[in-house]
């Protein structure tokens, strides 16, 4: 088995405190970032190799559109990247999907990153359409994917729903440290998840409680981290 360390993070355009979102990371130490809200004006290049470099880790997918990015620890090597705009909708922030294809360990998985909508029924067609991207990665690089994010929809919802057909939740399986995951000064809700293929078989999912990270949670951003330990079975 190899074993995979994610974190999704939604950082806020950065507006808050850069510094505490990378003490966050380095704290948690991830092989894969899947990071939302990530600076798409003035300075974007600049603050997102900033934040990488803090981090202590690297740049392995997203583009300026929809704030999405992949970074990946050193030790993980990138093989290809994808990003996909999803459908348009007047009036609305424009949604897509970020997909890294890392080898790690020696094991080939796909890591992609995404932020849907507020509003039910973009939220519930841009699913679909992601499931699609997924599929089609899958069988183009022949490895297992794990869907990062924040959903903007809790457990139970038609989106989650959707996703749950397929794809596992990683925090439903292996329920570790704390659910709720915005907002960060009082969080309420789950909107953040991770989801993987059946491959994947997560150990420990959720919010960190280290009482130096909780502290640091509402100086970073609006969100709560979410953490997903994975343990990945070798084929055959």
């Amino acid at each position: 088995m190899a074993a995979v360390r994610l974190l999704s993070y939604n950082v806020r355009s950065l507006r808050d405190d850069p510094a505490a979102v990378a003490r966050v990371v380095r704290a948690v130490a991830p092989d894969v970032l899947c990071l939302q809200e990530v600076p798409r004006f003035g300075l974007w290049r600049l603050q997102r190799r900033r934040l990488a470099n803090a981090c202590g880790m690297r740049i392995a997918a997203g583009r300026r559109a929809c704030g999405l990015a992949v970074l990946t620890a050193p030790h993980v090597r990138r093989e290809a990247r994808e990003f996909h705009l999803l459908t348009p909708d007047p009036d609305l922030h424009r949604r897509a999907l970020a997909i890294a294809v890392l080898e790690i360990r020696g094991t080939r998985l796909i890591a992609a990153s995404t932020h849907l909508d507020l509003k039910d029924e973009p939220r519930l067609r841009h699913a679909d359409e992601i499931l699609a991207h997924l599929d089609r990665a899958r069988t183009r690089y022949g490895a297992p994917v794990i869907l990062a994010g924040d959903f903007n929809e809790e457990p139970g919802g038609d989106t989650w729903t959707r996703l749950t057909r397929t794809l596992k939740d990683a925090y439903e399986t292996a329920p570790t440290g704390e659910e709720r995951t915005f907002s960060s000064r009082t969080p309420s809700r789950r909107i953040d998840a991770v989801f993987t293929d059946p491959q994947f078989h997560p150990t420990a999912c959720g919010v960190p409680t280290d009482e130096t990270l909780k502290r640091l949670y509402p100086v970073a951003t609006d969100h709560r981290p979410l953490m997903a330990d994975l343990d990945l079975t070798a084929p055959g």
